[in-house]
């Protein structure tokens, strides 16, 4: 035997914020654009990519790491304004469905 299994096993990945391994589709990829973190919500986007929990609390504590450009393998700081952005609106919008 392989070792695999039969059922179709989801795929896992790090959150580099707070370092834990969550299922592909609880997380959000970033990919950088130029000098800028930019979501990538669909998965679509070309290029490296690094995986978030969509929470600011996973999103500070990668910001304070300095993990996104060590994920991304990028020489120099990366602007995160637009992920922010984007994660905060989530939030807000998760809460007011509740």
């Amino acid at each position: 035997m392989s070792g695999r299994t039969r059922a179709r096993a989801c795929p896992e990945r790090t959150c580099v914020g707070c370092r834990e391994r969550a299922t592909k589709a609880e997380l959000l990829r970033i990919v950088a654009i130029k000098d800028t973190c930019v979501p990538d919500p669909r998965g679509t986007l070309p290029g490296r990519g690094a995986y978030v929990h969509p929470a600011p609390v996973c999103l500070d504590q990668a910001v304070r790491r300095r993990a996104f450009p060590r994920a991304l393998r990028v020489p120099g700081p990366l602007d995160t304004k637009a992920l922010r952005r984007y994660v905060e609106q989530t939030t807000v919008a998760e809460q007011a469905t509740r």
